[in-house]
């Protein structure tokens, strides 16, 4: 801190002497204006960065503000303090913990001086004078530590000189020029000379000289051995400084396999029968989430802490290590599933504990955060379950750190800048609308960015707002928007049946502008799709700005740009942009980021949280991401539109397979949420299971399309028999499976998930052909069809008379090369929800096209799909509460 010439001097010294022995070392400069908020910021920065093995903090501390240095050197990570200064350090040493701690620089380099003289310390008589933390202080311990036996001297001492005399070993450090006499000194004695003074020397330039705290010239006479002032106890405090520094290195090394997390795994307390989710949740006691993330290799300065539990991760991170090779890309998919899900989200779950907790591996899991409409549907939440969950797994399922929200808000901020555009330009001039949008402050009109841009886009290359003509301003000011042709709707993260067709614009303040709209669920906003997309926030803020919302009456489209509110949503999604940090219950980590469905969006969780969880985990760890709903959909999806726009390529995909599934494909009876199963699925039935895996054969086929190695995981359910999973099993493998696997991970955590865990490892090392299943320079028909024929098994597709206008208005407006993301029913591989198993020879009918540009695809709405919220089946009764005494949450998700 400052720019204290000794200061500059010593660290160009330890700087120079680095250098020579080949040790990386930096000279990290604060102003002297630095506050002692700033020095320990920097402290912390450098105690988390595995890179450094050692830093000294040169006193004194040259600032204008008061600093405490004791809490300054304090701050200082004990196995970092290589200047060995910190309160630790200085209490092992004075209990004698010599190998386990940082010796001060300058008393070390006096004891290796006298071990240099080859006279035995043990059982001498050594007298330290000067009682200071820095040398006086640790060369007593240090001595007497090596058995001699040592009395230490200070400015009280009464009888210095007799002391002296009987010393066979003396170290002085007491800042006294020459205040040790040459006869004081017993002959044959080993002095040791630490002091640094100046006296006054008229024969020198300078008019002083450097002698120590020893009179050397009488003292040399009597000493065996005496180190000269300067060049004796200086550069050997340099010298224990890189010793210090190699020692640190070499620690790291021992405890830290590189590319290896140390990481603290929760155990499990099983429990049979498996109580409540929630229970199990609360039963858990969670690390900090700032354990978490130092446990992963993130610095502290990259971790925003919401609470104890949840943590969001700077983006910033991705460049510190974008050398750094990237580990094994697992995604987990599933089974056409029923209307309760199958397990993918608990597979995931169990996957990375076993892999993880069990077989020790670095492995991050990347899950979608829930909409709070299905949390509070029949549904519930999307955690995992059992002994494979994300925890707590109410903040899981309910706020987190409030990104859902934001995109609420972006979202409607963009719906009502529509609305208000459209009012005031039916309702005034050309020059009205352009004093409001380009308004003049003192007397001074000037253009925003966003406007120049928009400028641009009309062909104006005009910086002047006053240089605009007449018609330069109409363009400018008159977006012209289509109401017929608005697709952007208000969104809300409520399954809320009454807002699925509104009319707006009914107060007398809008003058009787009213049209029909509608609410649709905030997870289906375009939003959340380039949320989920982006690969960073100045791509985030681009793909705002081709957001097209609508089309002008010239049949041209308006961006979110052409609006003047994509550095509005910026603001708004600037913190929603990086991922949150979780755990699960065995304590390994997960990023939980972005919550696209997966019938009417993309369905996968972002980009960036899983090319950081790669960056993390390193070139031989795991990182498990999931993909929504079935493998014709999530996964399909997961890589025709995640991984082109990433550039990431899979190694490994995990199909989540049931026997409850599978017998509903062989033509069970339906299976109804919130209904009890029939016996069917509960009695043994060889025969439905094995009519079933019709579905499990074209879904493996699905995944090994791409080229990508398929395992299959067969959860089972505690109804389920030996017979039918090692049916399933047979089935699976004689289907092309690399291998397939029974897993219990449900009841038993990470445990019963570890064959999967060994047959993904194995997988990995597979040949992966990885490709995509279409070019998206094909026409936007020929993109539906083959995907409606190569993943969904149909015979061709229909377009409706609205979807063909679509595909020429997208076409036209050059939208035409997006990739494709088919908005289709979950529970079947055609159109049709009752259409089980695997059917063939259908007719996919296309009822409707949309495009979400920003995102980067175009979404064909099949069959009767739609953005809307999810119609509640039945009055709400919510089985949830707070907890009297504890204030946390009871009840069901």
């Amino acid at each position: 801190v400052g720019n204290r010439d000794d200061s500059n001097l010593y660290i160009n010294m330890k700087l120079k002497a680095a250098a020579e022995i080949g040790i990386s070392a930096n000279h990290i400069k604060l102003p002297n204006t630095a506050t002692e908020a700033d020095v320990l910021k920097c402290i912390a920065s450098l105690n988390a960065d595995p890179a450094v093995h050692g830093f000294i903090v040169q006193l004194p501390l040259d600032s204008d503000k008061p600093i405490n240095t004791e809490k300054i050197t304090n701050a200082v990570a004990p196995e970092k303090d290589v200047d060995g200064l910190s309160s630790i350090n200085a209490g092992k040493l004075s209990r004698g913990d010599l190998g386990d701690c940082f010796i001060p620089c300058t008393p070390k380099g006096c004891m290796e001086l006298i071990r240099q003289t080859g006279v035995q310390v043990a059982g001498k008589r050594a007298v330290v004078i000067g009682r200071s933390k820095i040398v006086g202080a640790p060369m007593h311990d240090l001595l007497l530590w090596n058995n001699a036996t040592v009395t230490t001297c200070h400015s009280k001492t009464s009888t210095l000189a007799e002391e002296v005399g009987k010393a066979d070993i003396l170290v002085v450090a007491a800042g006294r020029a020459e205040m040790v006499k040459g006869e004081w000194i017993k002959p044959g004695a080993i002095v040791i000379d630490c002091g640094i003074n100046h006296v006054p020397d008229s024969t020198k330039a300078s008019g002083k000289r450097v002698v120590g705290d020893v009179a050397y010239t009488s003292a040399k006479e009597k000493a065996s051995f005496i180190t000269p002032v300067p060049g004796g106890v200086g550069p050997m405090t340099v010298a224990m400084l890189m010793q210090s520094t190699v020692e640190s290195a070499q620690r790291f090394l021992e405890k830290f396999q590189p590319g290896k997390w140390t990481i603290q795994y929760n155990q499990l307390t099983l429990k049979m029968p498996v109580p409540s989710d929630i229970e199990i949740s609360q039963s858990c006691m969670p690390k900090p989430i700032d354990q978490v993330a130092k446990e992963v290799g993130l610095f502290p300065d990259e971790v925003e802490l919401y609470g104890q539990t949840k943590a969001k991760v700077q983006l910033s991170v991705l460049n510190r290590l974008k050398n750094q090779p990237d580990g094994k890309y697992v995604v987990v998919t599933g089974i056409t599933p029923t209307p309760l899900g199958e397990g993918k989200s608990t597979t995931t779950v169990g996957l990375v504990q076993a892999l993880g907790a069990h077989l020790h591996q670095n492995v991050f899991a990347c899950v979608r955060q829930p909409s709070q409409g299905p949390t509070f549907g029949i549904k519930g939440g999307a955690a995992g379950g059992g002994y494979c969950q994300v925890v707590p797994m109410e903040e899981f399922n309910l706020h987190l750190t409030g990104d859902i929200h934001a995109i609420t808000a972006a979202n409607n901020l963009v719906a009502a800048a529509i609305d208000a555009r459209i009012f005031h330009e039916l309702t005034q001039s050309d020059q009205a609308l352009y004093n409001r949008l380009v308004p003049s402050v003192s007397g001074v009109r000037k253009f925003s960015d966003i406007q120049i841009r928009r400028l641009q886009k009309l062909g104006i290359n005009k910086t002047d707002p006053m240089a605009l003509t007449k018609e330069e301003v109409n363009s400018f000011v008159r977006l012209d928007i289509d109401p017929g042709t608005i697709t952007w709707q208000r969104v809300l993260d409520t399954n809320d049946r009454f807002l699925r067709k509104i009319t707006i614009g009914q107060s007398p303040t809008e003058k009787g502008f009213t049209r029909t709209a509608q609410f649709d669920i905030t997870v289906s906003s375009e939003i959340m799709a380039v949320l989920a997309l982006a690969d960073g926030l100045d791509d985030m803020k681009k793909r705002f700005g081709r957001m097209v919302v609508a089309s002008s009456k010239k049949g041209q489209p308006v961006t979110a740009d052409d609006l003047g509110v994509t550095g509005a949503l910026a603001v708004l999604m600037k913190d929603a942009v990086k991922p949150n940090l979780m755990q699960t219950l065995e304590g390994t980590p997960v990023f939980v980021h972005a919550g696209p469905f997966a019938n009417i969006a993309h369905g996968n969780s972002s980009v960036l949280a899983d090319k950081i969880a790669l960056k993390l985990v390193g070139k031989d760890g795991f990182v498990v991401t999931e993909a929504g709903f079935g493998a014709d959909i999530g996964m399909e999806k997961f890589f025709n539109i995640k991984c082109r726009y990433s550039g990431l390529r899979p190694h490994v995909v995990v199909l989540v397979a049931t026997v409850r599934a599978l017998k509903m494909h062989g033509g069970g009876p339906a299976v109804t949420a919130g209904v009890p199963l029939p016996k069917e699925y509960t009695e043994e039935n060889l025969q439905l299971v094995a009519k079933g895996c019709s579905n499990l054969n074209k879904q493996i086929q699905n995944a090994r399309m791409f080229g990508v190695p398929v395992v299959v995981a067969v959860n089972a359910f505690k109804t389920d028999t030996k017979a039918e999973l090692a049916l399933v099993v047979q089935h699976a493998k004689e289907a092309g499976a690399f291998d397939a696997v029974e897993c219990t991970h449900w009841a038993e955590g990470g445990k019963g998930a570890l064959a999967l865990a060994r047959a993904v490892q194995r997988a990995s090392q597979a040949p992966s052909n990885f490709r995509f299943l279409y070019n998206v320079e094909l026409p936007v028909i020929d993109k539906i069809r083959l995907i409606a024929q190569q993943v969904y098994g149909a015979r061709d597709i229909e377009l409706l008379p609205e979807a063909q206008e679509k595909v020429a208005m997208y076409t036209k407006q050059g939208f035409g090369n997006l990739p494709i993301c088919m908005a289709k029913t979950h529970l079947s591989l055609s159109h049709d929800p009752e259409q089980k198993g695997a059917p063939t020879g259908f007719v996919l009918p296309i009822r409707d096209i949309r495009a979400s540009v920003g995102a980067g695809f175009l979404y064909p709405l099949v069959g009767t799909m739609s953005t809307m919220p999810g119609l509640p089946t039945r009055p709400c009764f919510y089985d949830i509460d707070l907890d009297p005494v504890s204030g946390g949450v009871n009840g069901l998700f």
